[in-house]
């Protein structure tokens, strides 16, 4: 069992104490649209199934415009678990068994870490990265496994800027999960955590000052567009821990890289708790656990289970949640209108140059090339479902048109 304290706004968890009584709900809350559910709950909490409501809307293959909102509601498949969930930490720490097992024990949708390969394989499951002996070197693929061997490469720049908009995506995706079938999401890491890799990287000379430039313009035009987590769990390692663990799941070009070296790891360290932590703890609640040697998943959804979220709302000066506070059912659905309809348009953030970084441009010459192989690649000539050279049918009567997703 543990309990829980506060020191300023950050949450700190002691193993072995008494658990305090379970904060209860307001008995004249508001309605879900005008205000947050006071506790996340747990299986064992429950103890037994949730209560039936309104089936999720198919927002994958419908959707979801101003008419649609006249006639489906929002907030009407909310409950106390319509919440998004952040799990952080540094490399090695066991944040994917724990996220896991998190999402499975408060009934939440589970989105794992991304990586290149949502670049690099497509739809029907061809890698692209076959394809690096024919393109010139700017356009190669470059993905985690080449930063570890060679994080002074030219691409790391491009790597890590494609890195936070995966998880921008990801975390648009798991905004379209919460808003339309008002089942929780627990993320592995998140954009707001990103820009601890991108300076880590920057400090240990793997990128230039343009680039890291380039890096903070586009994180200053699109977080604000993001709802903010409600929590964020934290499993801390120090340095020395981390370097053991990565040894430990023997990863080959983890263990050889020249990467993961103390002075590498203590900047990541720093910048998760000197920044990170500090900044996301004002907008929202925050846990954060010793897991040197690993932890119980059940002591974490017991503390879980006693935050509040919905203390702040009565003072609306509070930043806490703040994100979350919509008090018209209108703001509901235009958010999910957003966030359902619009994620090209907030994708194209993305796509605003800078010409002042050479690592970041490639030549018209060499762009002719990599796109006239690129788009010739198994699948890649026509959009998905439209591909004959990989099996796809049926061309003739297919009236839709499929829909790329933004790399």
């Amino acid at each position: 069992m543990a309990a829980v304290f506060r020191v300023g706004l950050v949450r700190f968890v002691c193993r072995g104490a008494t658990p305090s009584t379970l904060l209860q709900a307001q008995t004249n809350a508001l309605p879900s649209a005008f205000m947050q559910k006071c506790n996340i709950s747990g299986k064992t909490m429950r103890g037994g199934p949730r209560v039936p409501k309104a089936a999720p809307y198919p927002y994958k293959t419908k959707k979801y415009t101003v008419i649609n909102a006249f006639f489906d509601k929002t907030s009407k498949r909310f409950d106390e678990n319509s919440k998004v969930i952040c799990v952080e930490g540094p490399i090695a720490a066991g944040k994917t068994k724990f996220a896991k097992e998190l999402a499975e024990e408060l009934d939440m949708q589970y989105f794992p870490a991304v990586d290149m390969d949502l670049v690099y394989i497509n739809s029907y499951g061809y890698d692209l990265r076959k394809l690096d002996p024919q393109l010139p070197p700017s356009c190669r693929s470059y993905d985690v496994r080449d930063f570890c061997c060679d994080p002074n490469h030219d691409l790391a720049a491009q790597f890590q800027i494609r890195m936070y908009m995966l998880r921008y995506s990801q975390y648009i995706d798991a905004l379209q999960h919460v808003l339309s079938t008002g089942q929780g999401v627990v993320l592995e890491r998140s954009p707001y955590s990103d820009f601890v890799f991108m300076e880590a990287m920057f400090r240990q000379g793997y990128l230039s000052r343009g680039a890291r430039s380039v890096y903070n313009e586009v994180r200053q035009n699109t977080i604000g567009e993001l709802l903010k987590p409600h929590l964020v769990v934290y499993l801390d390692l120090p340095v020395d821990a981390v370097q053991r663990q990565i040894k430990a799941r023997n990863v080959d070009y983890e263990v050889q890289s020249k990467v993961f070296s103390e002075a590498y790891l203590r900047d990541l360290e720093t910048l998760y708790k000197q920044q990170f932590l500090k900044d996301i703890a004002s907008h929202a609640e925050l846990l954060i656990y010793d897991w040197s040697a690993g932890g119980e998943t059940e002591v974490v959804v017991e503390d879980i289970e006693r935050i509040d979220f919905e203390q702040y709302e009565s003072d609306p000066h509070n930043k806490k949640m703040l994100d979350w506070r919509f008090p018209l059912e209108t703001e509901w659905c235009e958010a999910r209108i957003k966030y359902c309809n619009e994620k090209p348009d907030l994708m194209n953030y993305f796509n605003v140059p800078r010409y002042d970084v050479p690592e970041l441009l490639r030549g018209a010459d060499e762009g002719k090339v990599w796109r006239d192989v690129w788009f010739n690649a198994p699948g890649m000539k026509y959009r998905p479902g439209y591909n004959e050279d990989v099996g796809d049918t049926g061309l003739l009567t297919k009236t839709k048109i499929g829909i790329n997703e933004p790399v």
